[in-house]
């Protein structure tokens, strides 16, 4: 426990030196990914019906930031552009009466003022189907306050930004000049030149006993035992990187991706034979909850744990809903060749 804790402390220490010198700057820092192929997705049984089926995918090379975006870097464009996040704004009542089914009752006036969804943990076992049991909607809670009034980052510059949505996610892409990536150019980072591993790493959930990304330990989600030494997110670059030198590219916080979520994968002939630079469905669409327009998001959270997700796994995937931010949702960037 020692070993990790220190290796911790050591890597938020050099983050922190190399954020300062300028050494791991977006502009200075991003990670070259040569061209190449690699499987996407699996054909595992033990994974979510959404990974499969395995496919061949070749990519163009391309710029990837080695960390997702911190509280430092996302308050330096809203200090430079006076930004609001969509959590920080009115809700549009009329948007959300479209991703709800028709005749559903809204919630009164008085609570449906600005926030975001916060990680809430019961205090006893629950339901694990339930999600409500443990995901709350908190007025005032938005990247600056994470838990809501009267929490704060203080401390967490180096930290991943999160309560942070889709829409927001573009609009700092475009500030710097970069982009978000696709599904297929995050995974292909993601698996960091290994091929038919489960994780970014290998094999074992914990080589050596060590722990390789921010995720939960203990009974989920009422009793957590962080023995990865966080309890929720943690300094970017506090695990190790995987083999492209990119860090957190599992558990620690999801990350936005440029692609449509549809919940199963739809090939044309050709797709089925070889794919070159996929950019995802045309349209989104999850049976779950049809009148929501998603996105997929890549890579996991400290939340997930086998024994509800396994989803820090490189073909893990899930939909996100455009126009919402959670305690768990950051990004990172991308750029094309010049």
């Amino acid at each position: 426990m020692w070993k990790s804790k220190t290796y911790i402390f050591l890597a938020v220490i050099l983050t922190g030196i190399f954020l300062f010198l300028g050494v791991g700057s977006r502009e200075t820092n991003m990670k070259w990914i040569s061209d190449g192929e690699f499987i996407m997705g699996t054909d595992d049984l033990n994974s979510m019906m959404n990974e499969r089926p395995s496919r061949k995918v070749h990519l163009s090379g391309f710029w990837i930031d080695p960390y997702p975006v911190t509280n430092a870097e996302f308050r330096k464009f809203v200090d430079m552009t006076g930004y609001k996040t969509t959590a920080e704004k009115p809700i549009d009542v009329e948007q959300l009466k479209q991703q709800l089914p028709p005749g559903t009752e809204l919630p009164p006036a008085t609570e449906l003022g600005p926030g975001s969804l916060v990680f809430s943990p019961p205090d006893e076992p629950v339901p694990i189907e339930d999600l409500s049991a443990w995901w709350k909607w908190v007025k005032g809670a938005s990247w600056k306050h994470p838990s809501g009034p009267g929490s704060s980052i203080e401390g967490m510059d180096l930290h991943p930004v999160v309560h942070i949505s889709y829409n927001d996610a573009l609009a700092y892409a475009r500030w710097v000049g970069k982009r978000l990536p696709t599904e297929a150019e995050w995974e292909y980072a993601a698996r960091g030149g290994l091929s038919g591993k489960r994780y970014n790493w290998g094999d074992d959930p914990r080589p050596n006993g060590k722990f390789m990304a921010n995720t939960f330990q203990g009974e989920f989600p009422y009793k957590e035992q962080p023995e990865d030494g966080w309890k929720r997110s943690s300094p970017v670059g506090s695990f190790p990187p995987n083999g492209f030198g990119l860090f957190d590219m599992a558990g620690n916080v999801w990350q936005w991706t440029s692609d449509w979520y549809r919940d199963t994968y739809e090939a044309s002939e050709e797709e089925k034979k070889f794919c070159h630079n996929p950019h995802g469905p045309a349209t989104s669409f999850d049976p779950s909850d049809p009148y929501t327009p998603k996105k997929v998001i890549k890579g996991g959270s400290f939340l997930c744990t086998p024994s509800y997700c396994e989803s820090f796994r490189p073909s893990a995937r899930r939909g996100g809903a455009i126009d919402t931010g959670t305690s768990h949702i950051g990004f990172r960037l991308v750029k094309d060749a010049e």
